[in-house]
């Protein structure tokens, strides 16, 4: 039994369960044969114009789309702006494609790639020469749309993660930042004293609970064969969940969820001092807390062991293909283009999307716009540093998505009772 109430495998068992249920017994696949060169000749004739639909809710997006638009006359693309709140964008999306009647193109996560194959939402690109893209990006971010010879999106960006830090107060309190969980345990004993919080635990939040888990050497999908492996439940996620139960047992942190108005204000008003994001949450911080401008710092996640440089990936996300297009090359052609050409990529990160997927056609310095806000560190070679630190070997499985919803009940559920 766990000292925090019920048995420690009780929350993680149950959405454990519902997974294995949903996702067992192999992946389903797109249209398209996955040979290159196989495909049908393009539906589209020279100097026809047509237009494409695209699902996304990326900050800015708009603006390499308009980009797009201009330089590409004979191929539009009208973007339609999709909420990201509790999932309701892959909802939309599932329910379009059992109507018949989905996008041509959708911002879909990694995690949640493998959910669409089991409607056969998604176009194998290969079938259309995604292959040859392939030397473009990232090797690992690449590969998690990637099924035996089939390539169901393009790769955009990824969320190395990092630890957001109020250094005036952290400095004025002296308190170190924390280089290991350990640390990070006084360092939160710390702040309470002070009458504020470290952090909080933000029960519905799947998405960084898996990152987490991830730092921790938990391997939550495998493939065996034609099948599925599900195992949430593993000595790592059940190390890291114990670990902010503790806390949260304790009363050492918050337990509201993070990015919504409590949170905001608790953050404008040094309530909170820290937070675990990813790279993207620079602009997230500096567009709601701009009264603090000067005040942040980035600190590397902390490690289970001293002197480790274990890390993690909190988000990230591809253009995906909808089986259903009519026009499947144009479509590959704006995905390639929106997530690898240097303008576009330049666009996307004003916006403030992530880190690129791409190998090239950015800087250093692009990637720190707001440098002022983090009192002109050079932050971003925190989120380098982390980037080179994440097991490049963790996979998504099926029904992420629904596995975050069930987690995030469960953790609720526990939050409510005073269970573990």
């Amino acid at each position: 039994m766990s000292p925090y109430g019920v048995g420690r495998r009780a929350v993680l068992g149950s959405a454990a369960g519902t997974a294995a249920a949903l996702a067992l017994g192999g992946c389903g696949s797109g249209s398209g044969s996955g040979e290159e060169g196989s495909a049908r000749p393009p539906d589209r004739k020279k100097g026809e114009r047509i237009t494409l639909t695209f699902w996304s809710w990326v900050p800015g997006i708009d603006g390499p789309v308009d980009l797009w638009n201009r330089t590409h006359p004979e191929v539009r693309v009208d973007v339609e702006k999709v909420s990201a709140v509790g999932g309701a964008q892959y909802a939309k999306m599932h329910a379009a494609i059992k109507a018949g009647n989905p996008p041509d193109l959708g911002q879909i996560e990694y995690a949640t790639v493998p959910s669409f194959l089991l409607d056969n939402g998604l176009l194998d690109l290969a079938a259309y020469g995604a292959r040859r893209h392939k030397e473009k990006f990232v090797g690992w971010e690449w590969a998690q749309s990637v099924f035996g010879e089939s390539v169901y999106a393009i790769p955009q960006d990824s969320g190395p993660m990092g630890l957001f830090l109020r250094h005036d107060l952290l400095d004025k309190w002296g308190i170190e930042p924390p280089a290991t969980w350990d640390a990070y345990e006084e360092a939160a004993k710390a702040v309470r004293k002070r009458g504020a919080y470290l952090e909080t635990f933000s029960a519905t939040n799947g998405n960084r609970f898996a990152g987490l888990a991830w730092q921790a050497g938990a391997r939550w999908f495998r493939v065996d064969g034609e099948r599925w492996t599900i195992d949430i439940d593993d000595d790592a996620t059940r190390r890291v969940a114990d670990f902010w139960g503790g806390l949260v047992a304790r009363k050492l942190i918050r337990t509201i969820p993070d990015r919504q108005n409590a949170w905001y204000k608790d953050i404008q008003t040094g309530q909170l001092v820290s937070w675990l994001g990813a790279s993207w949450g620079d602009v997230l911080l500096a567009g709601n807390a701009p009264k603090t401008a000067g005040k942040w710092r980035v600190a590397p996640m902390p490690q289970w062991r001293k002197g480790d440089a274990a890390y993690a990936n909190w988000g990230g996300s591809t253009t995906a293909v909808f089986a259903a297009t009519r026009h499947p090359k144009d479509a590959l052609d704006f995905a390639v283009w929106l997530n690898s050409d240097p303008a576009s990529i330049k666009l996307l990160i004003k916006g403030g999307y992530g880190f690129p997927s791409a190998k090239r056609g950015y800087s250093t310095a692009d990637l720190e716009a707001r440098r002022d806000f983090f009192g002109g560190q050079h932050y971003t070679d925190v989120f380098q540093r982390a980037a080179k630190g994440v097991d490049t070997s963790w996979q998504w499985g099926p029904a992420t998505d629904t596995l975050y919803q069930r987690l995030g009940d469960a953790f609720t559920e526990a939050l409510a009772d005073g269970g573990s």
